[in-house]
C-alpha cells in the first residue's frame, strides 16, 4: 500500500473561513425555479408554491447564503416585474435562456424562500440592459425602512419589515460576448463606480461585488480585473471570479488533476487585486467571491426552448465528478484568507446538488454530501499542512498530489477535521502527525466512495452513491494517527482535541 503523510500544528494557519463560504446560487434558468423550488401543484408545496421536500434537503445542507436571480438572466432582469400581486405580473421573454418568463416566483417570493431555508440572501442587480436608477430603486425598496415611494410600495405589498440585504453582486459576467448588455472593462468599471456609490446613499451598510473576469481562458483576462477594480476599488468589498470544470480529456487522472487550475485562478486574481491595491496606495485589502463554481457535464434532459421550467443542463453526476467537486472545495477552503464568498452553481435541476422531477421525487445528487461535509464540519480555522504525497503527471498537470487533503479547527466543539480525497486507483495509508493536539480521538471517519466511478444516484435508486461511516481511522498514544484512503474516496476525518 502506498503512504502518505500529513503534519498539522494548530499555530501555523491559513485563515478563518467565512459563513458565507457555504453558499449556492439559484437562478432563472431551466428548472432551478420553476418546477424546482416552486412548484404550487406538487403534493408537497406549501401555502407559497415552495416544494417543502426540497426545502427539507436545501436545509442538510446548512447552506449559509444563495444568490439570485442570476447568472446571465439578471442581465435583462427588470426587477419591477417580479413585485406586487401575482396576477398582475407581466410575462416577458428571458432573453438569457429563451424561456416564457412568467414573474410568479420574484423578489419577495425568494427572500421568503431563503428564510424558510436559512440562508442569507445575494442580490445580483441588472448593469446589462439597466444601470443606476434601477439600482437605486431596488435597493430602497429592499432596505430602507419607510417613508419613500419604493419603501411604501413594500408595505403595500405586506411586507412591512426591511429586507436588510447586505451583499449585492454589481451585474454578472459582463466581459463575456454571450451577455446581455456586454461591456468593456472601462464601460463596466465606470457604471459600477457611479451605482455603488448611488447604492451606498440608500443604504451605507452594503457590502458590493463587482464583476471580475468570467473565464481565466478569455482574451481580456486578466486585464480585465485590473482595470475594473482601477475604477472601483475604493467602492466595492469583493471581486468576483466564476470557476466550471469539465471533463475536456475524457480521462479521470487527468480530470482529477483540473482543481488546480481552479487554485490558479485564485491566485493570479489575488495578485492582480494585490497589485491595484499598490498602485492605489491604499491600506484596504480586497476580498473574493467565488460566486458560481462547480464541475460540469453534458445534460441528461433535451432543453426545449420557450416554454417555463424545462430542463436546462440537468444532470445526474457521478462519483468520478464528485471527486473533483470535492477538490475544487478544498481549493475554496485553502485560500480561506482571501475568498470570503462561494456560492455552489446551481442549487437544484441545473448542474445541482439537488434533482427534482416535476409532480414527483427530489433527491440528492452525490456533490450533495461533500458540500454538506464541508458546510457542517469546515467551519473555523484553517490550518497549513504539510504533506508529503505520492504524485502523478498528466498532459497538462506535472506532480499532481495523490492525496486531496484540508484540515479545518474548530476550537468552540475541540473539533479537528481533516477533509482528503485519494486520487488513486489503489488505498493510501495516510500518516497523521496530530502531536501538536491533546486528548486526541477518533469522533468518526465518513468515507464517499463507489466501485464504478461512472455510478449515480437515480429517482429510483437515490442513495446508490451515499456516505458512510467506517473505521480506518485509529490514534496512537504518540499523538499519531493511521487513516487508510480507500481508492477514488472523499473522507471525512473528525477528530476530538483539546488544543
Amino acid at each position: 500500500m502506498k503512504k502518505a503523510r500529513l503534519v498539522v500544528s494548530k499555530d501555523y494557519k491559513i485563515g478563518k473561513t467565512s459563513n458565507r463560504l457555504f453558499g449556492s446560487f439559484i437562478e432563472h434558468m431551466g428548472s432551478v425555479i420553476y418546477n424546482g423550488i416552486y412548484e404550487p401543484d406538487h403534493p408537497e408545496a406549501d401555502e407559497n408554491g415552495f416544494r417543502e421536500d426540497v426545502i427539507e434537503l436545501v436545509k442538510e445542507l446548512n447552506l449559509s447564503a444563495v444568490r439570485y436571480p442570476g447568472g446571465n438572466f439578471a442581465s435583462g432582469y427588470n426587477w419591477e416585474d417580479s413585485i406586487g400581486p401575482k396576477e398582475n405580473r407581466p410575462v416577458r421573454l428571458d432573453l438569457a435562456w429563451q424561456a416564457y418568463e412568467p414573474n410568479s416566483f420574484g423578489l419577495n417570493e425568494f427572500i421568503q424562500w431563503a428564510n424558510k431555508v436559512r440562508a442569507e440572501p445575494i442580490m445580483t442587480i441588472n448593469l446589462g440592459t439597466r444601470g443606476i436608477d434601477a439600482a437605486r430603486n431596488i435597493i430602497e425598496y429592499c432596505n430602507f425602512p419607510g417613508g419613500s415611494y419604493w419603501s411604501d410600495l413594500r408595505k403595500t405589498h405586506g411586507f412591512q419589515e426591511p429586507y436588510n440585504i447586505k451583499i449585492w453582486c454589481l451585474g454578472n459576467e459582463l466581459d463575456g460576448q454571450w451577455q446581455i448588455g456586454r461591456k468593456t472593462a472601462d464601460e463596466y468599471g465606470r457604471l459600477a463606480c457611479e451605482t455603488a456609490k448611488v447604492m451606498k446613499l440608500v443604504d451605507p451598510e452594503i457590502e458590493l461585488v463587482a464583476v471580475g473576469s468570467s473565464a481565466r481562458h478569455l482574451p481580456t483576462f486578466p486585464e480585465w480585473d485590473k482595470t475594473v477594480l482601477m475604477h472601483t476599488y475604493e467602492q466595492v468589498d469583493y471581486l468576483s471570479l466564476h470557476k466550471y470544470i469539465d471533463n475536456e480529456h475524457n480521462d479521470t487522472a487527468s480530470y482529477l488533476a483540473m482543481p488546480i487550475e481552479m487554485e490558479r485562478h485564485i491566485k493570479d486574481i489575488i495578485a492582480v487585486c494585490d497589485y491595484v491595491k499598490a498602485q492605489k496606495r491604499s491600506n484596504k485589502k480586497m476580498y473574493l467571491s467565488v460566486d458560481e463554481w462547480n464541475v460540469h457535464r453534458s445534460a441528461d434532459v433535451d432543453y426545449v426552448p420557450w416554454q417555463t421550467g424545462s430542463p436546462f443542463d440537468w444532470c445526474r453526476f457521478t462519483m468520478e465528478d464528485t471527486l473533483v467537486f470535492g477538490s475544487m472545495l478544498l481549493v475554496l477552503l485553502r485560500n480561506a484568507d482571501r475568498v470570503k464568498i462561494a456560492c455552489q452553481s446551481l442549487l437544484v435541476n441545473t448542474i445541482p446538488l439537488i434533482l427534482t422531477e416535476k409532480a414527483g421525487k427530489a433527491w440528492r445528487n452525490p456533490t450533495f454530501y461533500p458540500f454538506m461535509h464541508a458546510s457542517l464540519y469546515g467551519r473555523g480555522e484553517v490550518l497549513i499542512n504539510v504533506i508529503d504525497t505520492p504524485k502523478y503527471n498528466t498532459s497538462d498537470y506535472n506532480d499532481v498530489p495523490v492525496v486531496d487533503c484540508v484540515s479545518v479547527l474548530n476550537e468552540e466543539r475541540e473539533e479537528l477535521t481533516i477533509f482528503a480525497i485519494n486520487k488513486s486507483e489503489e488505498a493510501i495509508l495516510l500518516s497523521i502527525d496530530a502531536r501538536d493536539f491533546k486528548n486526541c480521538s477518533v469522533k468518526e471517519h465518513i468515507v464517499l466512495k463507489h466501485e464504478n466511478l461512472n455510478a449515480v444516484n437515480t429517482s429510483d435508486k437515490p442513495l446508490e452513491i451515499s456516505p458512510a461511516l467506517c473505521r480506518n481511522t485509529i490514534i496512537h498514544d504518540n499523538g499519531y494517527a493511521e487513516s487508510i484512503l480507500d481508492k477514488y474516496s472523499w473522507n471525512v476525518i473528525r477528530l476530538k482535541v483539546t488544543v
